[in-house]
């Protein structure tokens, strides 16, 4: 099987004792994630339950009028479709592929009766809920009180963290659509980024080049929820290795 499609490439499948994976594994579906995609829209009976393990997918909410915002984002470091797991028939949320790639799948009724039967695998999924429940309400926090630029930063360091490479395919449209801010406020935003050199931006890709310059530079929203991230799972495999990419 090819290593986009394994468990562990999923760093929360990846915490749960071997006789745990391997119970869940033949119920664990290799899917394809194009960019795009949506996973469900906000109402929907959550038939699966995503596991990500290249790809990025946002959760959003949006309004009658047609606008939107962010609301929370899960790589390989977690899964998409918690209600389906905690009893939640549906979402008031639209789950959409921003990041192309690849991960798992598996019916929701079946993860939620493993996961009832107790055990290790429900210990797991509740912490998670904890950590993405940090995260839904520090981005409210972020959204209200900090800048552009600062939740800009954010942004770029908690998708960058859940990337394979440094490099994220994304227009000044899709982020404003994700912070739910205006394109110009971006465009601003990441130019002033680009003049500090953590970042480059061309053609709708957006090159992370210096790391400790995002970190300096955003709210300490992003370092909230990456602590309480260490704190209910333990610290992720790719923390240690974080660095400025070489110019």
């Amino acid at each position: 099987m090819p290593h986009r499609y394994k468990p562990k490439s999923n760093c929360l499948l990846s915490k749960l004792p071997a006789g745990e994976l391997n119970r869940l594994q033949p119920h664990l579906e290799p899917t394809d994630l194009p960019l795009g995609t949506v996973i469900y829209e906000s109402g929907e009976p959550l038939k699966y339950v995503y596991f990500p393990t290249t790809a990025i997918i946002s959760l959003l909410y949006e309004t009658r009028t047609g606008e939107s915002s962010e609301i929370g984002i899960a790589g390989n470091h977690g899964l998409i479709g918690l209600a389906g797991i905690l009893g939640g028939k549906g979402t008031l949320g639209r789950a959409v592929v921003q990041s192309a790639g690849h991960g798992l799948r598996i019916d929701s009724e079946k993860l939620r009766g493993e996961v009832l039967s107790g055990g290790p695998l429900q210990d797991l999924m509740l912490r998670y809920a904890q950590a993405f429940m940090t995260q839904i309400s520090q981005s409210a926090v972020c959204n209200r009180l900090h800048s552009v630029s600062q939740r800009l930063c954010r942004w770029l360091l908690m998708n960058h963290d859940q990337l394979p490479g440094d490099k994220l395919v994304m227009t000044h449209d899709m982020i404003a659509h994700m912070l739910g801010v205006r394109r110009e406020g971006v465009t601003i935003a990441a130019g002033q980024l680009q003049e500090l050199g953590a970042i480059s931006y061309s053609r709708g890709t957006v090159n992370i080049l210096d790391r400790k310059k995002l970190e300096n530079a955003a709210c300490e929203c992003y370092e909230v929820v990456e602590s309480e991230y260490d704190r209910l799972l333990g610290p992720l495999p790719k923390k240690s290795m974080r660095r400025s990419p070489s110019k």
